[in-house]
């Protein structure tokens, strides 16, 4: 009877570990999610040194104000950012990417991966746009990425 009662645990147990995993990677998956969504919604937003509103965004204005729709704060600027969440060598949808003159610098530009080798940014020549991960101009500057 007391096997019975403990098997009977470590399944409750198991199970419920089980869904709050699934229930963390799903908060993860919607809240990505929604900031590429509001980061899209933006597109042809014309570029502004420090803008942070719809009105006109900087790389990092636009990445902070996306992900702040969805409840989480980000530094102000690409540096800062750099320095939170995790790294990363293969992209998923939502991960931060960032880019740097040179290899050895620090991060200058950040933008938001979308998937099919894609991201959304703020950059000053086209304002909220997409680019591609193998453009000539980003892939040589590109120094990692990050998951918020």
């Amino acid at each position: 009877m007391l096997k019975k009662i403990i098997v009977g645990l470590l399944f409750i147990v198991t199970l419920s570990i089980g869904i709050t995993l699934n229930e963390d990677k799903a908060e993860a998956a919607t809240y990505h999610t929604k900031a590429i969504s509001v980061a899209k919604s933006h597109l042809g937003v014309k570029y502004k040194w420090g803008g942070i509103s719809p009105s006109g965004f900087d790389c990092s204005g636009l990445v902070k104000y996306a992900y702040g729709k969805q409840g989480k704060t980000l530094p102000r600027t690409a540096a800062e950012m750099y320095k939170k969440g995790k790294k990363v060598s293969s992209l998923q949808k939502g991960d931060l990417m960032f880019f740097a003159p040179n290899k050895a610098s620090r991060p200058t530009h950040v933008a938001i991966y979308v998937g099919d080798n894609q991201f959304i940014h703020s950059s000053s020549s086209k304002g909220v746009s997409y680019a591609k991960t193998s453009n000539s101009y980003w892939k040589p500057r590109y120094i990692g990425a990050k998951r918020i």
